[in-house]
């Protein structure tokens, strides 16, 4: 598989997010776990979670959990798998979300995200969404302090625009490694956050890359050109999506959920698949 960098480490060009093992739908234990070690056998060596990856109000952390698990019972080497969490969203068990961006809030989650995940300082860890009854610099200096104190190796941020991709990367003094937004064929809007991204040099994480967790398997049939390239190159549309999205950035690293072994062994295949300038622009333009 094709790398790229997160700060100064290389990573898999196609990430897994681990968000559909742990909400509504999931599978079972050992369903998920055999996902995780399908990426890893393919080559995957970044995986995003969050605390608030989880179905049940007493169940916080649930995917942290389940993938500190996975990787501690995998067999080969994973001695470069980078785990991504974040803190600041929440879920109070009722399907609904809310926000807490207060940095005592955000250091507590940070320990408790430490103790699950088994680990003494988390890869990269990510300002979940801005809380609009905080100050945004409040949450990112939180953040900052994680970053000094050695609790996190990585700063990220997550569902952020321009002017707070700036703010962000000037309190953490230029630290930013990482930008996860939503974007998709059916979601373009963060085209300009992508673009800041490949200026600065920030990784851009794009989140929902298939277009969600529901509407996945649907992109070929919502977006008939993806169906017809992949036609054309005998594999599925979402595999080139994803190419699509690695070709719209060098910094972009799509990850998309999977919840099956033969959905992320097909997702990761789109890091090899080289489509044409010809492609490309039919993609663009759908």
């Amino acid at each position: 598989m094709q790398m790229r960098s997160i700060g100064d480490i290389q990573v898999g060009a196609i990430g897994l997010g681990g968000m559909p093992m742990s909400i509504e739908g999931r599978p079972d234990e050992q369903g998920s776990i055999a996902t995780i070690h399908a990426a890893l056998d393919e080559g995957v060596t970044l995986i995003d979670t969050a605390d608030a990856y989880h179905r049940d109000a007493n169940e916080v952390g649930h995917n942290e959990t389940l993938i500190a698990r996975a990787v501690a019972t995998y067999g080969g080497d994973t001695s470069d798998v980078l785990i991504a969490t974040k803190g600041g969203h929440l879920r109070p068990g009722d399907g609904s979300w809310t926000l807490n961006g207060s940095p005592e809030y955000l250091k507590k989650a940070c320990e408790e995200s430490l103790k699950r995940l088994g680990v003494e300082a988390i890869g990269l860890y990510q300002f979940h969404r801005p809380d609009p009854t905080i100050p945004y610099a409040d949450s990112v200096g939180a953040i900052r302090d994680l970053l000094d104190a050695g609790k996190i190796r990585f700063a990220g941020i997550s569902n952020a625009d321009p002017a707070r991709i700036r703010q962000a990367n000037d309190i953490l003094g230029w630290r930013l490694v990482s930008v996860q937004n939503q974007f998709s064929p059916a979601f373009r809007s963060s085209e300009p956050e992508m673009k800041l991204c490949t200026e600065l040099g920030i990784t851009f994480l794009t989140w929902s890359p298939l277009g969600g967790i529901s509407r996945a398997g649907e992109l070929g049939s919502r977006f008939a050109v993806f169906a017809d390239v992949a036609q054309a190159h005998g594999v599925s549309a979402q595999q080139v999506c994803l190419a699509w999205i690695l070709a719209t950035s060098p910094v972009a690293i799509p990850i998309p959920g999977s919840s099956r072994p033969e959905t992320i062994r097909d997702s990761v295949a789109a890091a090899d698949l080289k489509l044409s300038a010809d492609e490309l622009a039919r993609l663009d333009a759908a």
